[in-house]
């Protein structure tokens, strides 16, 4: 009996590949634009310190780094080269600097799932610097 580390972000994934296998009269940029934008939208606002002081919980930076690699990890499920290629809409770098930025034990689940639930993390493509960053 094996069971994902994921399994919500299974699922999601899952529906998604569904959904864009069985509506290829869209175009796929549709689906994949959504999820760069959202993952490059919450690194850009933790980035932002004034963003970041108007949060009223400390908990909601958390939430927001969670659906940051969220949408990468579906971004990278659905597209054809993944969220880790070099010219990416994903400045996938950044994003994992950002993690890394965070106190340490507050994220390392939000590395692993970048780790081992994403489809094209370990490809030929993806750059030493992201490979070398995921593995630190």
């Amino acid at each position: 009996f094996y069971a994902y580390p994921t399994s919500m972000l299974k699922m999601l994934s899952n529906s998604v590949t569904t959904f864009v296998q069985k509506n290829q009269a869209l175009p796929l940029e549709n689906t994949t634009d959504i999820f760069s934008t959202m993952a490059n939208l919450c690194r850009c606002m933790i980035e932002d310190p004034q963003i970041v002081a108007r949060f009223q919980q400390k908990e909601t930076v958390l939430f927001v780094l969670r659906v940051m690699v969220g949408a990468i990890i579906l971004y990278d499920h659905v597209h054809p080269v993944g969220a880790f290629y070099r010219k990416s809409n994903i400045d996938i770098k950044s994003s994992i600097k950002l993690l890394k930025d965070q106190p340490p034990n507050t994220v390392e689940t939000l590395m692993n799932a970048l780790r081992y639930s994403t489809v094209h993390a370990n490809d030929e493509e993806t750059p030493s610097v992201v490979k070398k960053l995921l593995a630190e």
